[in-house]
């Protein structure tokens, strides 16, 4: 009796260890998708298109642009001061529009 409960336990002991290091493996994927689909590459302020800097003048007026990053379809992700000192980071398309990304 004594050795079929070691037995037990050594069995599911095993099991625990295999779920483990599956579920570790599956992790790092998963990390990967999302940093691929954030594909922003940093660019100068000063070389966002002009729509998108006529919306932050109409929309965010007294902020300033601190960092700017683009991706390949044409959509920015810009990291903004508010006059009141609150930092953002807000998404727009290069036609000056706001996009919500969660």
């Amino acid at each position: 009796m004594k050795k079929l409960m070691i037995a037990t336990a050594i069995i599911m002991v095993s099991l625990t260890s295999i779920n483990a290091q599956s579920s570790l493996k599956e992790s790092p994927s998963k990390a990967q998708v999302a940093s691929s689909q954030d594909d922003y590459k940093e660019v100068k302020v000063s070389e966002l298109p002009q729509a998108v800097k006529d919306a932050i003048a109409k929309d965010l007026e007294g902020a300033t642009v601190s960092k700017a990053y683009a991706n390949e379809k044409g959509e920015f992700k810009l990291v903004v001061t508010t006059a009141d000192k609150l930092s953002k980071t807000l998404y727009a398309n290069n036609k000056g529009e706001w996009i919500k990304k969660q």
